[in-house]
């Protein structure tokens, strides 16, 4: 991992309007050949504030959910080659659910994660290995930036849990289902490539090349 990651968690913004819940059809986007499911869970803010310590980030959140961080990789790693983004590469799409479990019903370092695609086991993997815990996550966000009420932070894809990871990938019509321990199964149909006007987009982008393996 690069060395900034081990002083902070870095992270990215999603689109809060594009989010899905369980059994809705994950969108694939017109301009992307390569969609990959991310196997990822992530907690609820109950309640304002500014400069949160690790000590106190506690009991600022409310509970934790499954989070499908869907991500289009050849144009995500295309339009990063110019060292920015994600943009069009992840806000297009995220599920999330199917259930909010409260902090003092789970530990956080021992959740079993599991990926199906079709009923057939991709992934399996736990959080023992995760670099940052949710009490330092919520720390660094609320680090001279305010954090509200409602938002949603999700702390990473587990280790091998996506397709990135495995030069596997999910086709339209596949059922993608991730389950992490007390929390159920986010379970989600892959929809079919979206059809556009002809004169949507920009002519002087075709397709973005293969990404990973």
């Amino acid at each position: 991992m690069p060395e900034v990651f081990s002083r902070v968690p870095i992270c990215y913004q999603c689109n809060i309007e594009t989010i899905i819940g369980p059994e809705d059809p994950i969108i694939w986007p017109a301009y992307s050949e390569q969609l990959d499911f991310e196997l990822e869970a992530g907690f609820f803010i109950s309640r304002s504030g500014r400069n949160i310590s690790v000590e106190e980030a506690p009991s600022y959140i409310a509970g934790v959910t499954i989070f499908n961080d869907v991500s289009a990789r050849d144009i995500q790693f295309y339009e990063m080659s110019m060292n920015i983004g994600p943009s069009k590469g992840k806000g297009f799409c995220t599920a999330m659910g199917p259930c909010v479990l409260t902090m003092d019903a789970l530990d956080e370092y021992a959740l079993q994660c599991t990926a199906r695609v079709n009923g057939e086991v991709w992934v399996q993997s736990d959080t023992s290995g995760r670099r940052y815990s949710f009490a330092e996550v919520l720390a660094w966000a609320s680090f001279s930036e305010p954090i509200f009420a409602g938002e949603f932070l999700a702390v990473g894809t587990v280790g091998g849990g996506c397709g990135l990871e495995l030069d596997r990938w999910i086709k339209p019509d596949d059922i993608v289902e991730l389950e992490v321990s007390g929390l159920g199964v986010l379970r989600n149909p892959v929809g079919a490539k979206e059809e556009v006007p002809p004169a949507a987009g920009l002519t002087s982008y075709t397709s973005a090349p293969w990404a990973g393996h």
